[in-house]
């Protein structure tokens, strides 16, 4: 599930934002001010943030250069300014767009979509096919992992776990969103599978399993890959 953070003070547009991008399967943060979505974008590390420049602590241009240090997903500005000189000023910031208010529902989701989408692509040719750590090795072409010169191996459901943390580092993975994507929809809830599995990637691939340095648990929510 891609994940939205919403920075917006009107509750009432939040709220038909929300409403919206969870019926298309979006996962969805907000934050009402600069602050809560400075540190947002660092915890949660959004695939995109949708941005009013109009927040009651700080101005949204500087926000965005704040942002640009902390977050490289794709910025789509919401606001009621709609002076060529703001919408400049926005997009030499860093943001990757531009709509003002009001706006069609269905326009705004159509420029999120192509906007993740051209960061996806990105980030695909951009990411590593190697990923190593002082303890194994993961060559995500060659789909195999080495550990101490042997090659480890996973069964077809370890490796789909593993890939998708791996493809994250650092950025917490919500159960339901690997159960999903592993098993499929109708697993959405079945936690103890995950259980299992990452016990056993554990026993594989952790020098001390019992205290996992790579394949860390955020009680109650999910998993992250910690390079």
């Amino acid at each position: 599930m891609p994940r939205v953070l919403v920075v917006e003070d009107d509750a009432q547009l939040v709220r038909a934002l929300k409403i919206n991008l969870q019926a298309r399967a979006y996962e969805v943060e907000e934050a009402s001010d600069g602050r809560s979505a400075l540190r947002l974008a660092e915890i949660r590390r959004p695939d995109a943030i949708l941005l009013d420049l109009g927040l009651p602590d700080v101005d949204g241009v500087e926000l965005i250069k704040m942002m640009r240090g902390k977050s490289r997903a794709p910025i789509l500005v919401l606001s009621a300014r709609h002076l060529s000189t703001e919408k400049v000023r926005a997009l030499d910031a860093g943001a990757d767009d531009y709509v003002t208010k009001p706006f069609s529902m269905d326009e705004l989701l159509a420029r999120l979509r192509a906007a993740t989408r051209r960061r996806r692509t990105t980030a695909e040719a951009e990411a590593p096919t190697v990923v190593t750590t002082d303890v194994f090795t993961i060559d995500l072409v060659a789909k195999k992992v080495r550990r101490d010169a042997a090659t480890v191996r996973l069964t077809p459901t370890e490796w789909h776990l593993l890939e998708i943390l791996v493809s994250h580092p650092g950025r917490l993975v919500s159960q339901r969103a690997l159960l999903r994507e592993v098993w499929g929809p109708t697993y959405a809830e079945n936690t103890n599978y995950l259980r299992v599995y990452m016990a056993q990637l554990r026993r594989k691939l952790e020098a001390d399993p019992a205290h996992p340095r790579y394949l860390i648990t955020e009680a109650g929510m999910g998993y992250r890959f910690e390079p």
